[in-house]
């Protein structure tokens, strides 16, 4: 299938790791040129050289933290510099969290707001016009099966993470008018960083290894028995990046190998 998707530009954030840089590899795979920003400016530039040496792309990295609005700002004024018009969006900065409601304090509940929920607003705001330039274009915005159903452990990531399903829903009635497709993919278990993090973390209270944690996590909860991997998701993000997903609009897509427990 020709996804007819060289030559196209796309902004991914927190794209140097996990989904967010298995999506840029699968993009840059079929012609797209990135622009992609993370917080480390060296994994930054060794994801970037790699990207461009790989795929014989473009690739422009940019330092932000999304969860500040200062920072985003500087990030558009640079994607501005260098491309007049972009085609895709893909709001996927993220991090899971681990509180109880009655001890997490405001700013935890803020920062989460800015990073999960507040970024994809900015952003979208910001450069909607750019898409706009070049006739129209794609947001995709990485939620979770937690904006559903919540994992215990982390009520403010379970949260913002719905409200981020939300926004996306409302967006998508509001830029169709624009030519701007908006969906939202809900990963379940995918095998990222964070998710070793939150095992050896829960595994050590446990006793068992992260290894072990994660095993039996995947056996417990989905029916396909195993995480996925960024790769596999990624494939799906690039199909509804693609005018062959032209009448994909407004929906929330869930990718969890069975997790999901309601029809």
């Amino acid at each position: 299938m020709d996804l007819q998707l060289k030559g196209k530009v796309a902004v991914i954030t927190g794209g140097t790791v996990g989904i967010g840089l298995a999506v840029g590899r699968a993009l840059a795979e079929e012609g797209v040129n990135l622009v992609i920003c993370a917080r480390n400016q060296e994994r930054l530039a060794q994801v970037v050289d790699d990207l461009k040496n790989t795929y014989q792309v473009e690739v422009a990295g940019i330092k932000a933290d999304v969860s500040r609005a200062s920072e985003i700002q500087g990030f558009v004024d640079q994607i501005k510099a260098i491309y007049q018009g972009v085609d895709i969006l893909i709001n996927n900065a993220g991090v899971g969290s681990d509180e109880k409601i009655m001890d997490a304090p405001d700013d935890k509940w803020q920062y989460y707001w800015d990073l999960h929920v507040m970024a994809a607003v900015r952003l979208s705001r910001s450069l909607i016009p750019l898409m706009q330039n070049n006739g129209g274009g794609v947001i995709l915005n990485n939620s979770s099966i937690c904006a559903k159903q919540p994992l215990g452990y982390e009520p403010i990531y379970n949260t913002t993470k719905a409200a981020l399903s939300m926004f996306s829903k409302c967006l998508a009635n509001e830029a169709i008018s624009y030519n701007i497709r908006v969906n939202t993919v809900n990963p379940g278990l995918i095998i990222t960083p964070d998710w070793r993090k939150t095992a050896t973390n829960l595994g050590k209270q446990e006793g068992i290894s992260a290894d072990k944690y994660l095993e039996r996590l995947a056996k417990e909860k989905t029916p396909i028995g195993r995480f996925g991997t960024p790769e596999e998701l990624a494939k799906f993000f690039v199909f509804l990046c693609s005018p062959q997903a032209s009448y994909c609009l407004g929906s929330t897509y869930y990718v969890d190998g069975g997790w999901l427990n309601v029809v």
